[in-house]
């Protein structure tokens, strides 16, 4: 077991990606040494607007992770932006509400650092994963002084949402490493052992992974899309926003064409949700629809594996 306070046998985090988690993606890569994260909307296929039905499909998720694991995973919290109380975000609240009655004790918090959110999770006892939606110094040392437990540097390289910022994991995760003093995982185009290596020879002490887990065994990611991850090389990627990268699909390359076009990340990203955004794509496997969100170095995913092969490979 790593003495990071994980209790876990890996430095390893999964990334609590958007309808692209469930019970058995976490359990697998709990069992498997990691933290397994289950992301918001994990496990299901249909919107809600309804924050109780919210709290409801969390807390079957969290039972049913738990009947397939007895060790820890951990859940996604997004934090209210601009300063905002906990309570103008009633689905943040339906999440914790879900977590800490079924007393889960790692929550990986996403975007701001906010007092309000970090304090309510170390009364209920909970480590705070904090992972700054757009890294910067000041950012990690004020979630450090609000009390974050562990820091998650993320570069550019990342797949997902983008940090503002366009700097790389090889930029981010030293600064973070000398401004701070609880550690530091890096994200972002970590997809091998060398990876993982490279970034621990920078100060990380663990890694936080995303994109890898799409293409295995047990990610609830349509069977199509985990093959066109294998067979893409890096480059066949686009920026359809300003803060989001692509699989260069069809229908991606119509979004990749108008942002080039506009320059207007917020329409672009509105009209990507209208389309069924990551659900419709990565979830359903419907490729005219939404787009498949990587990172920037997906070519040297070669196979899809097993979540226990993909964490022993990168730790070997």
């Amino acid at each position: 077991m790593n003495d990071l306070g994980l209790g876990t046998q890996y430095p390893i985090i999964q990334a609590p990606m958007n309808w692209v988690t469930d019970a058995k993606l976490v359990a697998a890569v709990s069992n498997a040494g990691g933290l397994g994260v289950l992301g918001t909307n994990a496990g299901q296929r249909e919107v809600t607007p309804n924050p109780k039905q919210v709290e409801a499909r969390m807390t079957a998720e969290i039972q049913k992770t738990k009947a397939l694991t007895s060790r820890p995973f951990g859940i996604n919290i997004l934090t209210p932006g601009d300063g905002r109380a906990l309570a103008t975000s009633p689905y943040t609240i339906a999440m914790l509400k879900a977590a800490f009655a079924e007393g889960l004790r790692h929550f990986v918090v996403v975007g701001q650092a906010h007092q309000e959110t970090f304090d309510l999770i170390k009364q209920h006892h909970g480590m705070v994963i904090f992972r700054p939606l757009t890294p910067s110094v000041q950012e990690a040392q004020l979630a450090e002084q609000l009390g974050a437990d562990i820091i998650v540097a993320t570069g550019h390289d990342e797949g997902g949402v983008l940090p503002n910022r366009e700097a790389g994991t090889f930029t981010v995760v030293p600064e973070f490493v000398d401004a701070v003093s609880v550690p530091v995982f890096a994200a972002g185009g970590i997809n091998d052992h060398r990876a993982v290596k490279a970034v621990q020879a920078l100060g990380a002490v663990g890694v936080y992974v995303g994109t890898r887990f799409l293409a295995t065994e047990e990610a609830p990611v349509a069977d199509n899309v985990k093959q066109l991850i294998v067979d893409t090389p890096s480059q066949a990627t686009v920026m359809v926003s300003g803060n989001q990268r692509a699989i260069a699909t069809p229908q991606a390359q119509v979004y990749a064409e108008t942002y080039a076009e506009t320059h207007d990340t917020s329409a672009s990203n509105r009209q990507i949700g209208r389309d069924g955004g990551l659900r419709e794509s990565m979830l359903l496997g419907h490729l005219d629809h939404g787009i498949i969100t990587v990172n920037n170095g997906i070519g040297t995913i070669k196979q899809i594996q097993s979540v226990h092969e993909v964490i022993e490979s990168f730790f070997e």
